[in-house]
């Protein structure tokens, strides 16, 4: 995990209202929509025993395959992340980055049909 932070004078105004959710508590709120929308998830929960870098959350439903990962409104994405991420969009896979205040876009992603 990162542990440099995007200064909080770079936030949107939006984006400052939800500066403290957690990212366990924001992995909690994806994993219910998803449910909800009948999505089948996978989150590997013990990171520190995995490939470093590797996208908090796979999503399949129907057609479609998404890999996000989440991050808190300050948190920025670590190098091999950024490797995974390039990984992924080069072989075509839907990859995003995901912060709380972003979930309304999440909602409409994800209710999109393939």
């Amino acid at each position: 995990m990162s542990l440099t932070l995007r200064k909080l004078s770079d936030l949107t105004d939006r984006e400052r209202l939800f500066v403290d959710v957690t990212e366990r508590a924001f992995q909690r709120q994806v994993d219910d929509l998803c449910a909800l929308l009948g999505w089948l998830t996978y989150h590997t929960h013990r990171s520190d025993r995995s490939p470093a870098g590797f996208p908090d959350s796979v999503m399949v439903r129907g057609g479609r395959v998404i890999f996000a990962e989440l991050k808190t409104e300050r948190g920025r994405l670590a190098y091999a992340q950024e490797k995974w991420r390039d990984a992924l969009r080069g072989a075509g896979t839907e990859w995003y980055l995901w912060r709380p205040s972003m979930m309304q876009e999440i909602i409409d992603l994800l209710t999109k049909e393939a």
